[in-house]
């Protein structure tokens, strides 16, 4: 059983920046890839950053240069840093692991959403 726990979303200013936080535990070996998707209202839901456990990351061309996802593996929590934000960043971010479970079995879990809202 593996757990999502997401935060750091809220409410700012268009250029403001924002850290979104998903902290996993359970029963995790280890984790062999994160990312974040979001969703805007009345709009399907977009890869916005992932990474793999080798290190490599891809991004959207709408955010890319202004965002960066990262990780702690001490802390087996991932990160978003969201600089330059736009009122078109506005949509709810939902973070994903995929992990390698303690017993040999590899599991795709997500968050529970956290909502970001940038105003002009």
């Amino acid at each position: 059983q593996v757990q999502l726990v997401e935060s750091g979303g809220g409410l700012v200013q268009a250029g403001g920046s924002l850290r979104l936080s998903c902290a996993a535990s359970g029963s995790i070996f280890r984790i062999n890839a994160m990312g974040w998707y979001r969703q805007a209202p009345g709009k399907q839901r977009e890869m916005v950053a992932t990474g793999t456990s080798g290190g490599s990351t891809d991004y959207a061309d709408s955010v890319k240069g202004r965002f960066t996802i990262s990780r702690d593996n001490t802390k087996n929590t991932m990160y978003l840093q969201m600089n330059s934000l736009k009122p078109e960043d506005t949509a709810v971010y939902y973070c994903y692991v995929r992990v390698l479970l303690l017993t040999g079995r590899e599991s795709t879990v997500w968050g529970q959403g956290t909502q970001v809202t940038v105003s002009s």
